[in-house]
């Protein structure tokens, strides 16, 4: 409820809005109004500013979420923590420096940089390296009238208080953070912490306007978006986090945050482009290129990627609204400044998806395992001998467990090894899928002994093939024992046996041709 206070005034009726102002702090609007008998009434009203909650009531700094400040989320699988461990900066000492200055003097410390470039996190780590845990942290969000914030902080005389704006920009202006504000904070030894991007900081530093004079009391604390050497080592060398070991190995071109803050967010918006009314397509070439990339092949012709849609033969027909030069426009727009789902580099040898994608599917123990016909796909698509090399071994790697019970997948490692020349592990699996009744792997084992003359071992193999009507097994089987026949043949011909001679020269015409063991 306002105050009144009753004055005398002339008797004609006036009305006056000011401000009560007392040591530079505003309390609120002040108004008179002439009254019906000629008196003048000033009220002391509310102030046309929202309240502010006591410090009391501010979060402390070993309790708060840093997440609720700004810094954005990564991937969360169960088990993981909300935030990997922090990589230290080349400049953390410095900065550290002025958060430890501003909290014992007041002031405003800010720290720029691009978009995505870990500001936010930074700025945390400082302000929970150098303050005390029961500093209370005030946070309020964009647009918040921050005039009685010197009134709030001057009653609490406990532990010390801070004011975080991440990014700025959104605090700035006449209600906000102004340079009487920040006086009045610096007076209270509060210090003020704040983010902002490069951008916003140019566009507000320079000029004559508050914002200007805000900005022009602390000399921005630069972070580099591209890490140093020193940097990169502390990261690889950051044990036991999968988010961290995931990002040595499939970050390439972005940097560290920009990795893990945007992968969340594009493989959200991937998981949802699947829907029949969005980018099934699109969805689908994802699909396919992570998959690719789990067979170790990081760089794909869009040839390729058209050859990879008919593993998928349910997507491929949901997907048919979409084209595949629509689908893949939109896998490639840039999202947030940085990346698409799928980018073009001719050093890769075509599209590349972005690795947390990869990393965060492999990670998921719902995703799917790669199509067992994407192996032989990748190992033909292959670029020279160490490409096929990686194939084969993340082949190896992925699929032993499951070919000991599986023996499609012991034939399609034992394909796989067999095209890159490693014919005793080729053999090793086909028998192993061969002895449990699949014909096609009797075949192809059948085959490698045969090239190897170990014909007595391969022909009840052929056997076994050939009685399931795979036909190259027929023929095969039929030439070893036609070659076998005219050795007999030839031995009773020597002999003298007549009838021998006369089936000999026939028998010829056939084993005197190379045995065609062309594989499907």
């Amino acid at each position: 409820m306002g105050v009144s206070e009753e004055r005398e005034a002339p008797n004609d009726t006036a009305v006056g809005v000011g401000n009560s102002v007392s040591d530079g702090t505003f309390h609120a609007p002040v108004v008179q109004a002439g009254s019906v008998n000629g008196g003048v009434h000033t009220y002391y009203g509310q102030p046309h500013f929202s309240a502010l909650p006591p410090v009391s009531e501010w979060p402390r700094l070993d309790a708060v979420d840093p997440i609720s400040l700004g810094v954005r989320r990564t991937r969360r699988l169960p088990g993981e923590s909300p935030l990997p461990p922090y990589v230290e900066r080349d400049r953390d000492h410095e900065l550290g420096a002025r958060v430890g200055v501003a909290a014992q003097e007041g002031g405003l410390v800010v720290v720029t940089g691009a978009p995505l470039s870990g500001k936010t996190r930074t700025a945390w780590a400082a302000l929970a390296g150098n303050l005390p845990p029961t500093t209370r942290i005030f946070a309020p969000p964009p647009g918040t009238d921050l005039r009685g914030l010197p009134a709030v902080i001057r009653g609490w005389g406990e532990q010390s208080c801070v004011l975080w704006l991440d990014d700025l920009e959104g605090h700035l202006g006449e209600h906000g953070l102004t340079p009487a504000l920040l006086a009045h904070l610096v007076r209270l030894r509060v210090p003020v912490l704040a983010t902002m991007d490069d951008e916003a900081y140019d566009a507000h530093r320079f000029g004559t306007s508050d914002r200007a004079g805000v900005l022009s009391r602390a000399e921005p604390f630069e972070l580099p978006g591209v890490w140093s050497e020193n940097e990169l080592g502390l990261l690889r060398a950051r044990p036991g986090d999968p988010r961290l070991t995931d990002a040595v190995i499939w970050s390439d071109a972005c940097s560290l945050p920009e990795y893990l803050a945007v992968g969340p967010e594009l493989m959200e918006e991937w998981r949802r482009a699947g829907r029949p009314n969005a980018h099934p397509r699109g969805h689908l070439l994802v699909r396919a290129a992570i998959d690719l990339a789990r067979c170790s092949l990081t760089g794909v012709s869009e040839n390729v990627l058209r050859r990879a849609q008919a593993l998928y033969p349910q997507a491929l027909d949901a997907a048919g609204t979409e084209s595949f030069e629509d689908g893949l426009d939109w896998a490639a727009d840039v999202r947030h400044g940085v990346t698409g789902l799928l980018t073009h580099r001719q050093e890769r040898g075509g599209w590349s998806v972005f690795g947390s994608l990869v990393a965060d599917t492999d990670a998921r123990p719902e995703s799917p395992p790669v199509p067992l016909g994407m192996w032989r796909l990748a190992l033909d698509a292959a670029q020279g001998s160490d490409e096929r090399w990686a194939v084969v071994f993340m082949a190896d790697n992925s699929l032993t467990y499951r070919a000991h019970s599986d023996p499609e997948s012991a034939v399609v490692l034992a394909r796989i090894n067999a095209e890159h020349g490693e014919i005793e592990t080729a053999e090793l699996w086909y028998r192993r899928a061969a002895d449990t009744g699949h014909a096609e792997a009797a075949a192809g084992l059948a085959e490698l002994l045969a090239s190897r003359d170990a014909e007595t071992e391969a022909i009840p193999y052929l056997e076994q093939a050939a009685e399931a009507g795979i036909v190259r097994a027929q023929y095969l089987l039929g030439m070893l024992l036609a070659t076998r026949a005219q050795s007999w043949l030839t031995l009773a011909a020597e002999s003298g046996h007549p009838l021998a001679a006369r089936a000999l020269p026939p028998l010829r015409k056939v084993t005197d041709s190379p045995p065609d063991t062309v594989k499907e």
